[in-house]
């Protein structure tokens, strides 16, 4: 039956995620991009999977033996990326590989435009919950990711994973439960940035937050001249202060320049490029 499928992309190690996910160069967390989303965003990293629907149909048990073998791998958590069209025939897999001996942090990284019922069923089962809140700003969601209410859904799905797992759980530097949320820098948006923050800090100040700006025009970014380009330092600064006068003091602020870590999902290591 269709709904025990999943679609995936690609899985295998992976190292480009915040360093207590990943462990050491040698371990990495086990990243499984899925196809597919719920959202539309104009500059979408992931595009080719995402909204252009590349990937191959695997099952639920097939999905369980792909969770055991990244851990027979020896990474240090399951990265499940993109997770939330899935979340169904995801739970039903972490269930029966944990029966099977699956012992790692399972991590859902999603974009947090889901509902509070959904996330409500991952409860004892996914112990790192790694959302985006990518908007404070109802009208740039619908503007650039065509979806509506973006910010009132995604922080009422966002206390609920608080309320499930708390604030961030460390061990010998590796995450083993919690709450990491992510926000990206948007360019010409200063203020959508301040407004998702003011909101985050409604939950807890001692949030971990993961503030980037490693923002890369692509996909249709080119359809909106005022995110068509890099975020500058001026921005970044700007967000990072308002972020210091709220008093977060948790998490990782990406402030210099980065590689862009665009993968390209037509080759059979997307990520090939970021090793050599």
């Amino acid at each position: 039956m269709e709904s025990d499928l999943i679609k995936i992309a690609w899985w295998g190690k992976y190292f480009w995620e915040e360093p207590v996910l990943v462990g050491n160069k040698k371990q990495g967390t086990g990243a499984i991009f899925f196809s597919g989303c719920n959202m539309h965003c104009a500059f979408c990293q992931n595009y080719q999977i995402s909204q252009e629907g590349m990937g191959k149909w695997y099952s639920v048990d097939d999905l369980e033996n792909i969770l055991l073998d990244l851990q027979k791998q020896g990474v240090v958590s399951i990265d499940l990326v993109t997770p939330t069209i899935w979340h169904q025939q995801i739970k039903k897999a972490i269930i029966k590989a944990k029966e099977k001996g699956l012992k790692i942090p399972t991590v859902w990284n999603s974009n947090a435009y889901e509902s509070q019922e959904a996330i409500q069923q991952l409860k004892g089962i996914v112990d790192i919950y790694l959302p985006d809140f990518k908007y404070g700003d109802d009208k740039l969601a619908q503007k650039y990711s065509k979806v509506s209410n973006y910010s009132s859904i995604a922080f009422r799905a966002i206390k609920e994973m608080f309320s499930q797992v708390g604030l961030l759980q460390i061990k010998n530097g590796i995450a083993q439960k919690g709450v990491i949320i992510r926000h990206l820098i948007l360019p010409s948006n200063v203020n959508n940035s301040l407004l998702a923050l003011d909101k985050l800090r409604e939950i807890d100040k001692d949030l971990t937050i993961s503030l980037m700006s490693q923002y890369v025009p692509v996909y249709q970014a080119y359809k909106y001249p005022e995110i068509n380009r890099p975020v500058n330092q001026r921005e970044k600064e700007r967000v990072y202060n308002y972020f210091k006068k709220l008093g977060f003091h948790n998490g990782w602020i990406q402030l210099e320049p980065e590689d862009d870590l665009l993968p390209d999902f037509t080759k059979k290591n997307p990520f090939s490029r970021l090793n050599s």
